[in-house]
């Protein structure tokens, strides 16, 4: 008898066991209140550390506990989802956008023909063949297989000798292009090619802690140094920009043009009709006071709108809503009837500018990045600038859409979903679309008493001789109201016995011990000087300051420094840089995640996701 009612007590607990350690699988479709499919959602399990992200169609399927109650769904821009389990194996959820950040509530209501439209975007298939994870080696690797997407070559930076170099110089960059393109490749389980990563625009994707402008000058000047996370024996500065905060209503009134690419290379779903989105929410934010034009173009341009008052919204969208894809790629002829159309509404004292959506695939008539550079260096003398967003995949000439930004007078960002529309053209409405500062300039001047050498992280694409700092009539970058600029340099201290590559002793120059005659004095590691036009000047403005102070232990560094530090890591694993020093993905994710603060959009949570995806990625390659 006890030996039955203990086999029944064993099979009882047993039992018991089995109910609590079983998993199951649960799976689902993610989308947004128009239908559209969203991509790198988190789906976590409450009580358990179960998590993954959905896929580039919103599918995603989750291995949780049989004592999983629930689920959270949450992603950058949209409300958070909480959904119990219950019984069910198939979890579908619809996700609203977070209603704090519109302004007009019946942008939700999008009508049927555009929520049906975008609802195609449930069948979207990836052009990209898989990534082949056959060794450690191809972790770096990107395969080009069916896809003929373009990006200018990067040439990292090296160290300079301060002796022989103590003047680093370039133009800043407010583009952030990089680090959503990036995002996008990494959603879709693959690495960005190298040339894609763009370590600067990776770091000002994202806001920092600078101060508010308080002086004669439109922004401020933030500084700090700590020691360098990558490598201990190195130090990290970082230089920050705070570009002046305008309220949108004292915003000088705006002449647009949307110039919309409509060609075939446009059809995709998440090409023109997540533009249609996109351009929904932009005209949400017109006033009264703005006005819009639309161009479009695809074997030829044409004008679907002449310049409309931008309280007129109904008209606008419907313009928007009834453009359809097909035909070849004449964006010269769009961009010169653009031009066109803004100046003949130009508004003096106002913002003429025109927005460029398209995948930058241009095939019919002025093509060349050549002749695309002189066409927008002409006409941003005559006032009207340009702001560029990409879209889509497989065909995106990014190289061709970094240059008309930059020679524009303008920014570039990568739509990859409805989220980074949002941030693009509603959050940093004033920073997208109005310059507060043209031209500006970076030189930095090193005390080789304090720094033997030096290195400027990214910009590569942006870097000036040193001569062109007081040269009025050299381009460089703008900034927009409310834009962050952050730039870091990795120091080796004075005194270092590290070799790095330098030059012979020159013969005719003043010698070591001549030229830091007068910098151990001083006390200052390094001067920043600042060239900068206002909008409509042709005379720059100089700022300085010197920098003196402690090297702060990574530890005490700020949030500021420890985050731009955790992206740097991030982008020079992703680069497989030479420079990466001490790099890993963990450490890289530890540091961002001490630094994440109060985080309220959520976009530094998700790079702490993406670096962990980058990490299953390797972990698999390592593997097969």
């Amino acid at each position: 008898m006890k030996t039955s009612l203990s086999i029944f007590s064993i099979v009882v607990l047993a039992a018991i066991m089995i109910a609590f350690t079983e998993s199951r699988t649960i799976t689902g479709t993610v989308t947004d209140s128009t239908g559209q499919p969203l991509y790198g959602v988190t789906v976590k399990s409450k009580q358990s550390s179960a998590i993954t992200t959905t896929d580039q169609n919103g599918n995603y399927k989750i291995v949780v506990d049989r004592q999983a109650a629930t689920l959270v769904f949450s992603i950058p821009g949209y409300s958070t989802v909480v959904k119990k389990i219950g019984d069910s194996n198939v979890i579908n959820v619809l996700m609203n956008t977070d209603v704090l950040l519109i302004d007009d509530a019946a942008l939700m209501k999008l009508d049927k023909n555009r929520a049906m439209e975008s609802k195609s975007m449930a069948g979207i298939s990836a052009p990209y063949s898989p990534m082949s994870y056959g060794s450690q080696n191809s972790f770096h690797g990107y395969n080009n297989d069916f896809n003929t997407e373009g990006y200018a070559s990067v040439n990292e930076n090296g160290f300079k000798n301060v002796l022989h170099n103590p003047l680093s110089t370039f133009s800043i960059d407010v583009d952030n292009a990089s680090y959503s393109n990036i995002r996008r490749f990494i959603n879709m389980g693959q690495l960005p090619p190298a040339d894609a990563v763009r370590i600067e625009e990776m770091i000002n994707y994202f806001r920092y802690d600078y101060p508010e402008p308080s002086g004669e000058h439109p922004f401020s000047v933030y500084t700090e140094m700590a020691v360098c996370p990558w490598n201990r024996n190195h130090q990290l500065l970082h230089v920050g920009l705070k570009g002046k905060s305008i309220n949108k209503s004292l915003l000088p009134p705006s002449n647009l043009v949307f110039l919309i690419d409509v060609s075939g290379s446009m059809s995709s779903p998440n090409k023109l009709p997540l533009l249609k989105s996109a351009f929904g929410l932009l005209v949400n934010e017109l006033r009264p006071q703005d006005r819009v034009a639309i161009v479009v173009y695809a074997g030829a341009a044409g004008i679907v709108l002449e310049s409309t008052p931008g309280n007129m919204k109904k008209t606008i969208m419907a313009a928007l809503d009834n453009l359809e894809a097909g035909g070849s790629t004449a964006g010269g002829a769009g961009l010169k009837l653009a031009y066109s159309e803004a100046q003949k509404n130009f508004i003096r004292g106002g913002n003429n500018r025109i927005i460029l959506a398209t995948d930058g695939d241009f095939n019919v008539g002025e093509s060349s990045n050549g002749g695309m550079e002189r066409l927008v260096e002409e006409k941003r003398e005559q006032g009207v600038f340009i702001t560029v967003l990409g879209f889509g995949m497989g065909n995106v000439k990014d190289d061709k859409m970094e240059i008309i930004a930059d020679k524009g007078n303008g920014n570039y960002s990568y739509i990859d979903n409805l989220q980074e529309a949002r941030k693009v053209l509603v959050r940093e409405f004033g920073g997208t679309l109005f310059t507060i500062a043209k031209d500006v300039k970076f030189q930095i001047e090193f005390n080789p008493f304090k720094v033997q050498s030096y290195r400027l992280i990214g910009y590569e694409n942006r870097l000036l001789n040193d001569e062109d700092f007081n040269d009025d009539k050299k381009d460089a970058g703008e900034m927009g109201a409310g834009h962050n600029v952050t730039a870091l340099y990795e120091l080796i201290p004075a005194g270092s016995d590290e070799t790095i590559p330098s030059i012979d002793p020159l013969k005719y120059q003043s010698s070591k011990e001549k030229t830091m005659k007068d910098s151990d004095k001083s006390g200052e590691y390094l001067t920043i000087k600042l060239r900068y036009k206002k909008p409509d000047g042709n005379t720059s403005i100089l700022l300085d300051k010197p920098v003196r102070g402690l090297i702060k232990d990574l530890d005490d560094a700020s949030d500021n420094l420890k985050f731009a530090a955790a992206v740097s890591e991030f982008g020079m694993i992703l680069r497989n840089s030479e420079f990466k020093g001490n790099s890993t993905l963990e450490g890289a994710a530890a540091l961002a995640r001490s630094a994440r603060g109060d985080d309220e959009d959520g976009y530094r949570s998700e790079l702490i996701r993406l670096i962990s995806t980058v990490k299953d990625m390797k972990v698999l390659a390592d593997k097969e």
